[in-house]
């Protein structure tokens, strides 16, 4: 088996640079509703479930308090959620969305839809390319710990 060296030829970049494009993708659609691409993610966690410990946002997206926190900062300072000490333990916040913050769930529900309009692939391959890159992120995951 011959290995390519070829930028071209690399999983990671194909990746690396399909996230960059989805990013300047969610650009103007999210800049109306003055959001960032992490911002966004955030969202759509807490739509899922509100009221989540910090941790827990922290893990579900893969990103480390250190740079959760500021970002939630933001988000609480413009009037999106609020984050709390939990009452059991003072260690845990817990974020919650505020009417602002829910409110934007409608507006973002279309997101979705124009997504699969951009792509050039059918519904279905679009799902299963989902959970492969779920199922790539998980094995990697494991080989890693």
């Amino acid at each position: 088996m011959t290995v390519s060296l070829k930028l071209d030829d690399q999983l990671c970049f194909s990746i690396y640079a399909a996230g960059h494009a989805f990013t300047r993708f969610y650009r103007p659609l999210l800049e109306p509703l003055g959001l960032t691409y992490p911002q966004y993610l955030v969202l759509l966690t807490l739509w899922e479930a509100d009221d989540l410990p910090l941790k827990s946002i922290g893990q579900r997206l893969g990103l480390d308090s250190g740079t959760l926190t500021p970002l939630l900062k933001r988000m609480e300072d413009a009037g999106l959620l609020t984050r709390t000490r939990a009452l059991s333990d003072e260690r845990q916040v817990i974020v919650t969305l505020t009417t602002e913050g829910k409110r934007l769930e409608a507006k973002a529900a279309a997101f979705p839809v124009q997504i699969g309009s951009a792509a050039s692939c059918s519904a279905a391959e679009l799902t299963a390319l989902r959970k492969l890159l779920f199922r790539l992120r998980d094995d990697l995951e494991a080989a890693a710990a």
